[in-house]
């Protein structure tokens, strides 16, 4: 069967994709392979250093030893035995680390010259050093005889280390050495795979200009379509905003909208359609216009709810689409507010004493055939009522934990009295959570009841 052209050119692209990210996936774990190895030498070659340095540390300490017990048999001062102890005990610390490294990078032939000169060490001490400790007028000329022989096998041993040490160092930055170069080729290559696979993807993304435009001509029709301009209502101030997660496409399934039905009542809607991009922006066009085509038969913001619910059945196919909505009917002279929510549970009422989340009145749309309820309410002055879709209620904090219910009551609290400047801080306020990338489309609607003032008696 033969491909039609756009679904080769799609298949095309999604081949190169393809090849690209396994080629790039590769070249990433060679990379972090290299990574790891290098990081390991290296680690390596500094603990064989922090051994060097303690052996060298382990001969100023045997000289030490010595000088100090010297001092005390000419002095007989307490201090110099005091000073010795220190230096034993800072001689036994440094060959504990030694042989933690000799054990960790499994030298165990150095390890065994270690325990050979930690050996005379030990017998110096019992021999030579312990006597003196008890008679410090012995001669001094007797520990230089005794001490000589033990001193010179002691070097050997301790050269016969070093040497071993420096030529574990040497080997591990020949490892090293050969893991960068390894490494440099291993670069040039991908690059090499890269700049070709770049090159055909180039050619098949150039072809695909000509859709895109397209669908961006698409894209801002239905961004007029679904969109609602500032409509103005008597006693009352109107604020809105809407945040796309995609930045490419300033369209999603978020919809909301102000109608004017009558001189005194207006149609209120805000919903979030379960989908993305411009099928969902489709879908809110529909939305818009047909609660409007039905709220200008029907008052009751429940049947509205209900005749739509049965229309959206019978015209949308695809069975695992469905939409939360809130349906408002303001009366704008007496502010009372008669509402209905399928399943939209981000309507809140701001007051003097707090904000208060509005209770849904039935499932969402698209589901099952419910009766749906309505609630109404009364506005006092300053009042605000706050529609927002789950783009809110669903933004993540710093910590990982989304906003849910309680966290939008708060920003709604702490937000601006003017609807205008609190729509536009709580989509700031949410921009900020997600780090500039928020995870779902944001659409706001605040209302606030503004009736005018009574004029003062004379």
């Amino acid at each position: 069967m033969k491909l039609s052209a756009p679904l080769a050119r799609v298949t095309g692209t999604l081949l190169l994709t393809a090849f690209l990210l396994v080629a790039l996936a590769v070249a990433v774990q060679g990379a972090f392979q290299t990574r790891a190895s290098i990081a390991d030498t290296f680690a390596r070659q500094a603990s064989i250093e922090q051994a060097q340095i303690a052996l060298e540390e382990l001969l100023r300490l045997q000289i030490y030893e010595e000088s100090l017990l010297r001092g005390y048999s000419l002095t007989h001062d307490t201090f110099y035995v005091d000073q010795y102890q220190e230096a034993v005990a800072d001689f036994d610390a440094k060959v504990a680390a030694i042989r933690t490294t000799l054990a960790a990078q499994r030298l165990d032939s150095v390890r065994l010259m270690l325990e050979q000169y930690v050996g005379l060490q030990a017998r110096w001490r019992s021999t030579i050093a312990a006597p003196m400790l008890s008679h410090p007028d012995r001669q001094l000329l007797e520990m230089d005889k005794r001490n000589k022989f033990l001193s010179d096998y002691e070097t050997k041993i301790v050269e016969a280390i070093r040497n071993a040490l420096a030529n574990t160092n040497a080997e591990l930055a020949r490892t090293t050495q050969t893991e960068l170069d390894r490494s440099s080729y291993a670069r040039t290559f991908w690059l090499l795979v890269f700049g070709l696979l770049a090159i055909l993807f180039n050619g098949f993304r150039s072809r695909l200009y000509q859709e895109l435009e397209e669908e961006k001509n698409t894209t801002e029709i239905l961004q007029r379509a679904f969109r609602s301009e500032s409509v103005p209502l008597p006693n009352c101030r109107i604020g809105s905003a809407y945040l796309s997660a995609g930045s490419h496409l300033a369209v999603g399934g978020d919809v909301f909208d102000v109608y004017r039905l009558s001189n005194s009542l207006a149609l209120l809607l805000i919903a979030d359609v379960s989908g993305k991009g411009v099928d969902a922006a489709v879908l809110t066009a529909f939305i818009k216009f047909t609660i409007r085509g039905i709220a200008l038969r029907r008052r009751d913001p429940g049947a509205i709810l209900g005749e739509f619910n049965t229309a959206f059945a019978q015209t949308v196919e695809n069975p695992y689409l469905f939409v939360s909505m809130f349906v408002g009917v303001l009366d704008t002279d007496s502010l009372l507010l008669t509402y209905a929510s399928a399943g939209h549970d981000s309507a809140f009422m701001r007051r003097s004493s707090g904000v208060q989340q509005l209770a849904v009145t039935g499932p969402v749309l698209g589901v099952m055939e419910e009766p749906f309820g309505t609630k109404s309410v009364i506005m006092e002055d300053g009042d605000i009522l706050v529609l927002a879709t789950d783009g809110l209620t669903e933004a993540r904090k710093r910590t990982g934990e989304q906003l849910r219910e309680t966290g939008a009551i708060d920003l709604i609290a702490a937000a601006s009295d003017d609807p205008q400047l609190l729509a536009d801080e709580l989509v700031a306020q949410v921009r900020a959570l997600g780090g500039n990338h928020p995870r779902d489309d944001l659409a706001i609607l605040a209302i606030r009841a503004d009736p005018p003032k009574a004029a003062p008696h004379a």
